[in-house]
């Protein structure tokens, strides 16, 4: 699925709409434009985060044209369906860097999409900036290297982990521990690698499950059994709400810990939100910041869209404006310009904190932990990075 947003002229839409692969040359937009795509999950399993991230990057693009665009020039979106498939991310990379000409990518929201999509923008030599792929191996290849035109605003699994187990030992005094994972998800199984290897208390119990499944009464009884002071699901917030809902009927009452895959208000209508009640989970912004470039996202993401921003819709926003400012950093749009000062970008301030890229492309980030009673957020703990 294809469409055009903010700043697409009728003129545009139509020669797209007539295009087939090769038509369009590898441009960067006229004189008085500059193309971005958007490539998310609108559609299938992880829609959710999706399309918190595209409405965000629409609200960003939005705002710069309101303000005069990038020195000068409008913002033309081209937006695509990546459906949730890896397969369809590939191919999606590929249309927006070699035929829409664009100047820069934003998105996917997944990990397993992100990297679908970074063979396409390599050879292309596009750069993508991923709100949300956190997956360790997203920025670096199978040797070691960094991938030359990836990016992320979001900060890596491996300190997700770090950061939960930590917390869990000091700020929950925990000295045992259950690990409750989706053994077919890479996100999954690094979170868990991690979580143990920084943990200082006992794993005394590793379950698994399927991405497929909705009935986990077999492994909390299992569960429910041991003796434990905190459950760790490291999963997205299709199982994880259920398992939240389940684990509370079955009166399964410890802490449960999760990463930002819970960050979603869909956890909390699977949940039912008298039962999230000491539930943490990694989150890269909260709502309740008092920082008035916060809140005024927040209050203009809720007039137009008639809900509240989570921190998907934050990371998005800040990636747009992270690729606003390499563009005037560099003093042109042509993507090889636009790749190089985002390798070079420093001190950028966004709404999810401020941070420089590192030489893998990492942002230098602190991570916050939100605590969630009955079902809203009540407190957050920060940790920053060693």
């Amino acid at each position: 699925m294809k469409k055009w947003v903010a700043g697409v002229t009728a003129m545009t839409a139509l020669v797209l709409a007539g295009c087939e692969a090769g038509d369009v040359e590898n441009q960067t937009g006229d004189e008085g434009s500059v193309k971005l795509g958007s490539m998310f999950e609108l559609t299938g399993a992880v829609s959710a985060y999706g399309n918190a991230e595209a409405n965000a990057v629409s609200l960003a693009i939005d705002e710069i044209n309101e303000e005069g665009g990038i020195d000068g020039k409008t913002i033309e979106l081209f937006e695509y369906d990546t459906k949730s498939e890896d397969t369809e991310a590939a191919s999606v990379a590929t249309k927006l860097a070699t035929q829409d000409g664009v100047s820069a990518i934003i998105g996917p929201a997944t990990s397993g999409a992100t990297k679908s999509a970074i063979p396409s923008v390599n050879r292309a030599e596009v750069p993508l900036v991923s709100p949300s792929a956190t997956d360790d191996t997203v920025t670096i290849d199978g040797n070691g290297d960094v991938q030359p035109f990836a990016y992320r605003i979001g900060f890596q699994d491996s300190f997700q982990g770090v950061s939960l187990a930590k917390f869990a030992e000091t700020e929950l005094d925990a000295q045992t521990a259950i690990i409750l994972g989706d053994n077919s998800s890479d996100y999954a199984t690094g979170l868990s690698a991690t979580f143990k290897e920084n943990f200082s208390g006992e794993v005394v119990g590793e379950e698994n499950f399927t991405a497929d499944e909705s009935d986990f009464s077999a492994v909390l009884t299992r569960i429910k059994n041991e003796d434990f002071d905190v459950l760790f699901v490291p999963g997205y917030y299709e199982q994880a709400g259920l398992i939240i809902k389940q684990a509370r009927e079955m009166g399964i009452e410890q802490p449960i810990l999760g990463p930002d895959g819970f960050g979603n208000d869909t956890l909390i209508d699977l949940a039912g939100a008298g039962n999230v009640s000491d539930v943490y989970y990694t989150s890269h912004f909260s709502v309740n910041s008092e920082d008035p470039k916060v809140q005024g996202f927040i209050e203009s993401y809720e007039e137009t869209y008639g809900s509240e921003p989570d921190m998907f819709s934050a990371l998005a926003y800040d990636a747009v404006f992270v690729v606003k400012q390499a563009i005037e950093e560099a003093g042109d749009n042509a993507p090889t310009a636009v790749n190089d000062a985002l390798a070079e970008l420093s001190d950028f301030e966004g709404i999810t904190g401020a941070f420089s890229f590192d030489e893998n492309h990492n942002p230098i980030k602190s991570v916050t932990i939100v605590e969630l009673q009955d079902g809203e957020e009540v407190n957050t703990t920060e940790v920053s990075p060693k």
